[in-house]
């Protein structure tokens, strides 16, 4: 299923139907015009997201004519329009009328006449209907007969601007719109620009996936790839930014301000951020007047002028955020069955009990992982696995902290023996067993592959012999999940073995790794003949490869969601307001960047539980989330840090607690983009996984 903004099977059949007419040339069809329009004024009767998602294929097809500007203007009718306007809506949905529409400039009305000139003008030439800005929230709907069109160079070759005059026209008061059209606006035109992003992202990949320089598709090149990865992150952002922006329109002000803002700094810079990255990507040939890069180069220019800067949409953000603005994450799962309700009553039973007792139950009734098969989960499906978080955390109720274990226990219930799963899985879900992982070497890190700790045959089980490092509380672990090369004649994945260590085996050293922060959470353990029998190796002799990407799966799911290390957005904005910075254009200004950051991959996240709900794959959605999180981190950490000035260089003295927390989260935050896999890896993956760029 290709990725776009809408989420549904719906959604895809609309937006597969939209691209046939893209390909024709055939946009201005009642069918899609009136998409969003109510029936009663001879619509479809759908929403917004059903139009956003047509623009958003419109853009992929640099579709010209008065398309956008056309739906722009009927949805500020319906939205905002007074009785009189509304009586306009029929001739838009059914495409015998067309729109143009004006975002910036002001005409004057003064005794119900309207006069003065607004540029550009989206859709002018040959539009029956303008909406044209009075100023504020007001806006003026006039017939072609009341305005002169004048002809502008327009950046974007495949649709026209122009200058509109206006020389005291009558202006009742049923034909003033009052509302936020440029809301509108930006959900409208920015699912255009993510179109426009989509398609230049498709279009550089392809490229790179064929052009051959000394000797190999430049995609193999890791400055490529990596170019294409962000480019395929701007896009994701882009699209849950705009589907964000359409459902908060109805909602009330601050949320929708909130939404419209992450959305109009996202949207139109990915569209050129994808653009200009294209271009880059086909070289001397992408720069030609001939090919068509540069032409969805223009598009996606005009988009970002028409839409706005990005920076007053930040601005915008920041001030909402520290005014405590936030966007809720919540997910509603619709009817289910009485599921909740048999859940509510089996969590309300688990809150009444002590907490050694409450672990056990909740260990014994699968609540630990739900999503696990019976009897260690519950073999909860997405809806079950919600409604358990959501009423888990509506009673208070803590699930049990299983830390590296989180990880380990799924390779166990998929790889493991019978025995095995009933020695280690019940008391690790009851949290009496410390897990640690004894995956990463001295020369093996994010490639295991090349892992050389040695485990040989000896009787009655094996002889394990090596060096690993930055394992996690490997001195409070009782047991480590280890792979080591059972057989160096087979080649990298091949002739490795998966096995359970106990930490207080003969043979095991433990020496502590001083981190940057001073603490010692990691450590290198040395193996020196550890006898590990016959019964603690998991899954096939050699085949412990296929085990371990189990674990590093699930390791990657759960750092996308739990690992952060240093600074977050509410405590940037609580340190904003310490140092009495929340009146600072410049410092709202990037608070704004960084919560739009924040939005964006939390939204990632509802976006790819959201699709799991509805049937349909979460793509690239979950993939990216993790990096995008994790450079978030260190942006926010980082930006905090700034905040100091040269106190920053200090941790002693007047006001010692704050610096000394900020700089603990400076130098913790380097871990985020290493741990779990590299920023550098996982942009590999991105571009070989997900992009399918040549390794």
């Amino acid at each position: 299923m290709a990725a776009m903004i809408g989420l549904t099977g719906d959604h895809q059949q609309l937006a597969d139907a939209v691209r046939g007419f893209a390909e024709r040339r055939d946009p201005m069809r009642a069918e899609l015009l009136g998409l969003h329009v109510a029936e009663v004024h001879g619509g479809q009767g759908f929403g917004l997201l059903e139009q956003a998602v047509t623009l958003e294929e419109l853009g992929r097809g640099l579709v010209p004519g008065p398309y956008a500007p056309t739906v722009l203007a009927s949805a500020a009718l319906q939205e905002f329009g007074p009785d009189e306007a509304l009586a306009l809506l029929p001739g838009l949905a059914d495409g015998s009328r067309t729109a143009a529409v004006a975002l910036e400039g002001r005409l004057d009305l003064r005794d119900g006449r309207i006069s003065g000139s607004v540029e550009p003008v989206l859709g002018a030439e040959g539009a029956d209907l303008f909406l044209l800005p009075l100023g504020g929230d007001r806006w003026a709907v006039l017939d072609a007969a009341d305005v002169t069109v004048g002809e502008l160079d327009s950046l974007d070759l495949t649709r026209s601007v122009g200058a509109v005059a206006v020389d005291g026209a009558p202006l009742p008061d049923g034909r003033i719109v009052r509302g936020p059209v440029r809301d509108l606006a930006v959900v409208l035109l920015g699912a255009e620009a993510c179109g426009v992003a989509g398609r230049t992202l498709d279009d550089a990949v392809s490229y790179a996936g064929t052009r051959e320089q000394f000797g190999r598709p430049i995609g193999r090149f890791q400055g490529v790839k990596h170019r294409c990865a962000r480019m395929l992150i701007a896009v994701e952002r882009a699209r849950a930014a705009v589907w964000d922006a359409a459902r908060a329109l109805g909602e009330e002000p601050s949320q929708r301000e909130y939404a419209v803002s992450v959305a109009g700094a996202l949207a139109a810079d990915a569209a050129v951020l994808c653009a200009e990255g294209n271009i880059q990507v086909h070289g001397g040939i992408g720069y030609t007047f001939e090919h068509d890069a540069h032409r969805y180069y223009r598009r996606a220019l005009t988009l970002r002028a028409l839409i706005g800067r990005g920076r007053t949409f930040e601005s915008a953000a920041g001030r909402l955020a520290v005014a405590g603005v936030r966007r809720p994450m919540d997910v509603e799962v619709g009817e289910d069955g009485g599921l909740r309700a048999e859940i509510r009553e089996r969590v309300s039973e688990l809150a009444g009990l002590e907490l050694l007792d409450q672990r056990a139950r909740m260990a014994e009734d699968g609540w630990v992982v739900p999503h696990l098969p019976r009897p260690w989960g519950r073999d909860a499906g997405p809806v079950e696995q919600i409604v358990i978080q959501q009423e888990l955390r509506a009673a208070k109720v803590r699930t049990v902290p299983l830390g590296i274990a989180a990880w380990a226990v799924p390779s166990l219930v998929q790889y493991g023996t019978p025995e095995q799963r009933e020695r280690f899985l019940p008391p690790t879900l009851r949290g009496e067993i410390m897990w640690c992982q004894l995956f990463s070497e001295p020369g093996a890190g994010s490639d295991l592959a090349s892992l050389t700790t040695r485990a040989e045959r000896v009787e009655g089980g094996w002889s394990i012999t090596g060096q690993k490092v930055w394992t996690s509380l490997a001195r409070e672990a009782h047991w480590g999940i280890c792979v080591a090369r059972s057989d160096p004649d087979r080649p990298k994945h091949d002739g490795i073995t998966y096995f359970l260590v106990d930490m207080a085996a003969p043979g095991i050293e433990i020496r502590p790794l001083r981190e940057c922060t001073g603490d010692a959470i990691f450590n290198e353990v040395f193996l020196d003949a550890v006898f590990v029998p016959d019964e603690l190796v998991v899954g096939p002799v050699g085949e412990g490869w296929r085990v371990a990407r189990n674990t590093l799966a699930n390791e990657r799911v759960g750092l996308t969601s739990a690992f952060q290390l240093g600074g977050d957005l509410p405590k940037l904005v609580r340190l904003v307001a310490e140092l009495g910075l929340a009146d600072d254009p410049l410092v709202l200004a990037e608070l704004g960047r960084l919560a739009c950051d924040e939005h964006a991959f939390n939204l990632l996240g509802l976006r790819a539980t959201l699709k799991q709900l509805s049937g349909t794959e979460p793509g690239a959605t979950a993939n990216v989330r993790k990096l995008v999180a994790m450079e978030h981190g260190q942006r926010v950490t980082e930006y905090g840090f700034t905040l100091l000035g040269a106190e920053g260089a200090l941790t002693g003295g007047h006001g010692a607690e704050l610096r000394r927390k900020w700089t603990r989260y400076m130098l913790a935050s380097r871990a985020m983009t290493i741990g779990g896999g590299t920023t550098e890896v996982n942009l590999n993956v991105i571009g070989e996984r997900i992009l399918g760029l040549p390794r």
